[in-house]
């Protein structure tokens, strides 16, 4: 067995917590996201056969079964405390202008930038906080319903990760992945919960981000889009679907920017639902769903049908500065979504993706730079 030691900092609030949603350092999360990028590691090895893939994973991180095949995990990870995270009040929240949200009258209306991306553990209301003239203070925080705190940005622990000595470079090319995209807890996707990875003692250091490094969990956008769980960061012909922003001086600012960028890869013209009838699938439900007043008609769909974004966000930190960084890891709708659409809509399917996606990396491409 070997041992990897890492320091692990939080850059970013996590709504990272234990069953009753109050916030703690804990190490199934951790181990969750290894798992999850070490599939992407091995699913090349195993020409993307999900059920190879699953062998490989019940092997190394231990599987329970009911017919009496459980195995213990091969890979342990240990925290240097399981600490409760110490943040109880949010702050405060930039506003910037959401296309689609407007007043009464059709003007556009700001939204929280953080609210947007961690609504859920964050809502609006009031903040407990007065003016200079005594009046309530009304502003995003932590939502109430049931009571949430958060980890810290800046919180930072100890993680051991003791892996079989076969399996290494694997579980050191996962972290590698994790330390460059790897968020926790909720809303994560949208850049919450966003890590700093750094080897300590004679654990060998993380590479910085680059296309070198990427090129082994790299698969065209076209290939990606042929299965239906995340497996490959896609790429096309302008390179890897990965995105960098410039830096600034804070999280929150960079939090802004990210928002922005959703935003406006969001409501562009070519996604827009303004003139798509109710309960009709179209190009935007690729992103995610539900979307809020467009439901798609169908058993999968409706209320209960869940679809998480591809767009993976995270911010990182260099030399003092803050920078965000946007990585997609492409796949097809899953099966059931697709059968429930109209025949007409399902024979169409993998014709709208490609271009929905296009239209994305657009903009994208107009916000951020690609990592070269």
């Amino acid at each position: 067995m070997r041992k990897l030691e890492y320091q692990v900092t939080f850059n970013t609030p996590a709504f990272l917590g234990n069953a009753d949603q109050q916030a703690q350092w804990r190490t199934p999360p951790f181990k969750a996201l290894l798992r999850q990028w070490w599939r992407v590691v091995h699913a090349p090895k195993v020409g993307f056969d999900v059920d190879e893939l699953r062998r490989g994973e019940s092997r190394l991180f231990g599987v329970a079964a009911d017919g009496g095949d459980s195995r213990r995990s091969l890979v342990r990870l240990r925290l240097s405390a399981w600490e409760s995270g110490k943040l109880e009040r949010w702050e405060r929240d930039d506003r910037l202008p959401h296309l689609e949200v407007t007043d009464r009258q059709g003007e556009v209306k700001n939204i929280g930038a953080q609210l947007y991306l961690g609504y859920g553990p964050l809502t609006f209301g009031d903040t407990g906080r007065r003016n200079q003239q005594g009046r309530p203070i009304s502003d995003t925080k932590l939502n109430q319903e049931p009571q949430r705190t958060a980890i810290a940005d800046r919180a930072s622990q100890e993680l051991t990760v003791i892996v079989p000595q076969s399996d290494l470079d694997e579980i050191r090319r996962a972290m590698a992945l994790a330390a460059w995209f790897g968020t926790l807890g909720s809303r994560s996707r949208n850049g919450w919960g966003a890590m700093q990875i750094e080897a300590k003692g004679d654990t060998p250091s993380i590479p910085t981000l680059a296309l070198a490094p990427l090129a082994d969990v790299l698969r065209p956008l076209d290939q990606c889009l042929k299965l239906d769980w995340p497996h490959a960061i896609g790429t096309d012909e302008r390179g890897p679907l990965v995105w960098r922003t410039g830096t600034v001086g804070s999280w929150r600012e960079i939090m802004k920017e990210l928002a922005r960028i959703k935003i406006a890869f969001r409501a562009q013209p070519d996604l827009s639902l303004a003139n798509v009838p109710e309960g009709r699938f179209a190009a935007r439900h690729f992103l995610a769903y539900p979307i809020t007043h467009h439901k798609v008609n169908g058993d999968a769909w409706g209320n209960k049908g869940r679809l998480a974004n591809q767009m993976r966000f995270k911010v990182a930190k260099e030399d003092g500065q803050w920078r965000g960084v946007i990585a997609h890891l492409p796949c097809r709708l899953p099966e059931e979504m697709v059968a429930a659409l109209p025949p007409h809509q399902q024979n169409n399917v993998d014709a709208m993706a490609p271009a929905a996606w296009q239209a994305v990396h657009k903009v994208l491409d107009q916000n951020a730079n690609r990592v070269r």
